[in-house]
């Protein structure tokens, strides 16, 4: 079993949001408080970050600080890519690669031409984009990982399957395929933005019920907004 430390699990404007005056956002509970989802995972001697947002340096400056063999990128929304360049630190102990599907590989690049110029100035990050393909495995070292084909309303994107634990984010369907692809997990992340529908994100019925369909031992819920509700109600 993977070691899987949750970094965020609150959905692209956080918890508490800036302006909100809600119970949830002004709860005094450090648990109603929610950076931009994000999961570091390490499996045997490989050290691996799902997406990178803008919360990054905040999750990350207290932890041990030690070389990070990769980062899985589930789409191109600043709330999962905006901490890229604070990577830098990490390329001391040489260049991260990142991982991603080719059009959210061509959306780094636009937004983040200096990271991937062929000169490059002086401290920009030293990272490196490889692209990949829903349901095409591929290795960080001697792990194995899965992209899953995941919709976000009608944006196509990635979850991730690595060994027994599969992290899902901004999900609102998922082909048939992408369930199949995730029979025998011992832990699942699935998003539940709110209890209300929503166009490209599941309600907290749709991951339960969702959930139930993949059956994994144990299941946490991530991406939550604040009209979630309050940690302690």
């Amino acid at each position: 079993m993977s070691l899987v430390r949750v970094l965020g699990s609150g959905t692209s404007t956080g918890v508490p949001e800036v302006g909100c005056t809600c119970e949830v956002c002004c709860s005094a509970d450090p648990h109603d408080r929610r950076l931009r989802a994000s999961v570091l995972v390490e499996t045997g001697e490989t050290r691996l970050l799902i997406d990178c947002g803008p919360d990054f340096r905040e999750q990350v400056i207290h932890l041990p600080f030690r070389q990070i063999d990769g980062v899985l990128i589930t789409h191109e929304h600043y709330d999962h890519v905006g901490g890229i360049d604070d990577l830098r630190p990490f390329c001391r102990f040489g260049e991260i690669t990142l991982y991603a599907e080719k059009h959210t590989a061509h959306g780094l690049r636009t937004r983040m031409p200096y990271c991937f110029a062929e000169h490059k100035y002086p401290g920009v990050p030293e990272i490196a984009l490889r692209e990949i393909e829903a349901g095409q495995a591929f290795s960080v070292g001697p792990t194995e990982i899965l992209p899953l084909r995941v919709m976000h309303g009608k944006l196509p994107i990635l979850g991730y399957r690595i060994g027994s634990m599969a992290y899902i984010t901004d999900m609102l369907t998922m082909p048939e395929e992408s369930y199949e692809q995730l029979h025998g997990l011992k832990l699942l992340f699935v998003n539940a933005l709110r209890i209300k529908p929503h166009h490209t994100h599941q309600t907290l019925e749709q991951a339960l019920q969702a959930a139930q369909r993949i059956g994994a031992e144990e299941t946490y819920l991530i991406h939550m907004s604040h009209h979630f509700g309050l940690h302690e109600p």
